[in-house]
């Protein structure tokens, strides 16, 4: 089970996998060249929404068609700190599908 972890530090926001930082994945789908961020509705916390579910998922397609809904029920709405599993990504995901239905 992977874990999600955000924290806004004196040098920057750090968002890990398991300890690992988690890609952003712009690759695969960029909305910024800014890296991630939180907190508020913005490209930033779009590209933390996909790089959330992309890791989850693997499906770049659901990843981008759900991010922004993601980001402004999920993201945009952490604290400085913030913790996610897995499981929590996916009921956010089902959430955020369920509403655009």
């Amino acid at each position: 089970m992977k874990t999600y972890l955000g924290d806004r530090t004196i040098d920057g926001v750090i968002v890990t996998v398991n300890g690992a930082e988690l890609p952003d994945y712009a690759d695969v789908c960029q909305f910024t060249s800014a890296g991630f961020e939180w907190s508020y509705e913005g490209a930033a916390a779009t590209q933390l929404a996909f790089a959330l579910i992309y890791d989850v998922t693997g499906d770049a397609a659901l990843a981008k068609r759900l991010s922004e809904p993601f980001m402004r029920d999920v993201t945009a709405n952490f604290g400085n700190d913030w913790e996610m599993t897995e499981s929590d990504v996916r009921a956010a995901m089902d959430q955020v599908q369920s509403e655009k239905t």
